[in-house]
């Protein structure tokens, strides 16, 4: 069997990458001038730019972690490194031209030869993903694993690996000292206890350590630590607090000692929460502004059904646990403040009126709530607010349910145009509305906002 040699994959891709470097730009300047009878420099001169362009990329590449390895990188996470490492490229090799006083170059042999690169250096990282994920299950570029520990983080660690063979993980054996040699976990056998380390490790092929010990045995962790870094493999800790602290875990420094942050929000950092409010500004002024030929013929339907205002106005709870006021159209009967505040909305719900359904199930009953954005209470894209008397009652019963709340709620968010809205489970909502929380990039706003637009507005569970 044929066992990774990263640095050799490596070398591969850099090569791959400078020659699809080098076919992008030709392919732009035959894309520009092709049939062209007018003056303009020769190929020559565009590929003299590789000089500039090869070690840049280079650069960017690793910058951007292009070169890491791709057992454990997302596929979405190298795309979004290829498009930033060409707009930086672009940007620095203009600047260079400019200042050296170039500007007889095609601007457009440019602007195609970043399209050309960002799209065949996806195409080439899918391909070499497709050729690597073939060979692992054929059984070659395998990476042999020992797990320590076989308690429950080790076979959680099992079951992942099982679950994804595309990693090409092969699993030689556990380590533990409280399950007797030779019985299996999860289908992988014990091997020997801890004192057996430094003879499994010499003895087996190994790749990678993975420790995974429950925090009673922590003790043990210098000296496992120690015969892992004499032997020279790989080791790798999954922490048994993993369950309090997030998926993506953001590390800080005191004077030297390291510190683990239990939730890290990016939108804690100020130009991302300054361009997140820019832009929900910008869109609901534009929205309020395009909306109120509607918001007419709403508020004209709504007043010809039922006696009562046209909007409904609710406390709820917002950003760092404020309440504030939420407009929407109203779509019941009117109905005294204490049972709007402590009764949720069912499917069949007789406090409904004929109009209510329709803007309820459409969501038009939501775009009164562009206010609230404009004003600063919510966003565009959020966890939904809730009522204080669900909240109270939530937060005894859900765990992580507060830390909603860290951000400013929204119209719309991750949990909604995922189905879970309406009467569903409020625990999976929260699972999403943390994820969103955690992972918040300003792409992932507007990959919602457009889903919204298919799943959120006819929704099964909009009621």
């Amino acid at each position: 069997m044929i066992r990774e040699n990263q640095k050799i994959l490596n070398k591969c891709q850099v090569i791959i990458d400078l020659l699809v470097l080098f076919l992008a730009l030709l392919l732009a300047y035959y894309a520009r001038f092709f049939n062209y009878s007018g003056e303009h420099l020769n190929l020559t001169y565009y590929l003299k730019t590789l000089y500039l362009l090869i070690p840049l990329y280079f650069l960017l590449y690793n910058f951007f972690e292009l070169y890491e390895p791709k057992r454990r990188k997302d596929l979405s996470n190298e795309l979004v490194g290829i498009v930033k490492a060409n707009i930086f490229g672009l940007t620095i090799l203009m600047s260079a031209l400019f200042f050296i006083k170039e500007v007889n170059y095609s601007r457009q042999v440019f602007f195609f030869f970043i399209l050309l690169n960002s799209t065949l250096t996806l195409i080439e990282r899918v391909v070499v993903r497709r050729v690597l994920y073939r060979l692992r299950q054929k059984g070659l570029n395998k990476k042999f694993l020992l797990i320590i520990g076989a308690g429950r983080l080790g076979r959680r660690i099992i079951r992942k690996i099982k679950e994804n063979p595309s990693l090409g993980y092969e699993i030689v054996g556990l380590i533990d000292d409280n399950v007797i040699k030779d019985k299996t976990v999860e289908t992988v056998k014990v091997i020997g206890d801890i004192s057996r380390l430094e003879d499994v490790i010499n003895e087996y092929l190994i790749d990678e350590i993975i420790i995974a010990l429950p925090l009673q045995e922590y003790d043990k962790l210098r000296e496992i630590i120690k015969n892992c870094e004499k032997s020279g493999v790989r080791t790798q800790i999954i922490p048994d607090y993993t369950k309090y602290i997030p998926a993506r875990p953001a590390y800080d420094d005191l004077d030297g000692i390291p510190l683990i942050n239990i939730r890290h929000i990016p939108l804690d950092n100020l130009f991302r929460a300054l361009t997140k409010r820019i832009f929900d500004v910008m869109v609901s002024g534009i929205g309020l502004f395009l909306c109120l030929p509607l918001f007419f013929v709403i508020a004209a339907a709504i007043k010809i059904e039922s006696h009562g205002p046209v909007f409904f106005k609710q406390e709820r709870v917002g950003l760092n646990r404020k309440n504030f006021m939420m407009y929407k159209f109203r779509s019941m009967k009117q109905q005294n403040d204490k049972e709007s505040a402590t009764r949720w909305t069912t499917e069949n719900d007789p406090r409904k009126t004929k109009v209510g359904c329709f803007i309820r199930k459409t969501s038009i009953d939501e775009l009164p709530q562009l206010y609230n954005v404009l004003k600063g209470d919510m966003s565009l894209v959020g966890p939904r607010p809730e009522r204080p008397f669900f909240v109270e009652r939530f937060r005894e019963k859900i765990p992580k349910y507060m830390i909603k709340h860290q951000v400013r709620p929204g119209i719309t968010g991750w949990a909604q145009v995922n189905g879970w809205r309406g009467d569903t489970s409020i625990r999976k909502r929260i699972d999403y509305d943390l994820y969103y929380i955690e992972n918040w990039t300003f792409a992932l706003d507007i990959k919602i906002l457009f889903l919204t637009v298919s799943r959120g507005f006819m929704n099964k569970n909009a009621y």
